[in-house]
């Protein structure tokens, strides 16, 4: 058996190598948490990639909310990470209907050809996230679906995630399930003897929330719980 995925959210490249030093697999990168997380500067990924040999994933995202925003200024800034050697995204949009603004997602992923990507929590916020599945199941690049299955988090979305994670393999549910949002230590337990493997934390594993940098024991923590 495989060793569980565990993802952390690095601001900076401190984060990044306290994540690292406790045991994280991956890097969600980002700036700007009170917008939720947005893209970081080009000049933030180097310096973040020159300090951790983990796998980076890069935040496609230039406004609060799940709007795209200017398209242009989007695949611009995914193409100044490419040039930077940036090989994995975060991206996900939505209409203000609540739907998938798939025209959006798929020039955002066209401009990271080549490129793994996850789809992120914009999916717990849409209107029906069976439909947002099945509309970009098949986009070229697309493995993970970040999600605590419900917008309020974990504890709203338990039987949720344990429905999508009971159709793994059939069409729109092949791509691999990242938890987060919401997810705290005592859910772990449950959520491994369900068969979840991939776990995303962000302020969890900092001391007072996001002004505090990452703990690399508290990462050290999470990581042997979810190792059981």
């Amino acid at each position: 058996m495989s060793r569980p995925i565990f993802e952390v959210i690095a601001l900076t490249a401190q984060d990044a190598q306290a994540a690292q030093s406790g045991g994280a697999d991956r890097l969600e990168l980002v700036t700007d948490m009170a917008a939720d997380g947005l893209t970081p500067s080009a000049a933030d990924f180097a310096a973040i990639r020159a300090a951790v040999d983990l796998p980076l994933r890069v935040m496609l995202r230039i406004r609060d909310g799940f709007a795209p925003g200017d398209l242009d200024e989007l695949r611009r800034r995914a193409a100044a990470l490419r040039a930077e050697g940036a090989e994995e995204f975060v991206l996900g949009f939505l209409t203000a209907a609540g739907e998938v603004d798939l025209p959006a997602v798929r020039a955002v992923a066209e401009a990271v050809e080549g490129c793994r990507w996850t789809f992120h929590r914009a999916i717990d916020h849409s209107a029906d996230r069976s439909a947002v599945r099945a509309a970009v199941a098949e986009l070229p690049g697309l493995d993970t679906f970040l999600t605590s299955g419900a917008a309020a988090g974990v504890d709203a979305g338990r039987e949720v995630l344990a429905g999508e994670l009971a159709k793994a393999g059939e069409p729109g549910y092949r791509q691999r399930i990242l938890i987060g949002g919401g997810l705290r230590e005592e859910h772990l337990p449950g959520l491994r003897a369900e068969g979840f493997d991939a776990f995303h934390v962000g302020g969890a594993v900092r001391e007072d929330g996001w002004s505090t940098p990452v703990d690399p024991a508290k990462v050290a923590r999470w990581r042997s719980l979810i190792d059981g």
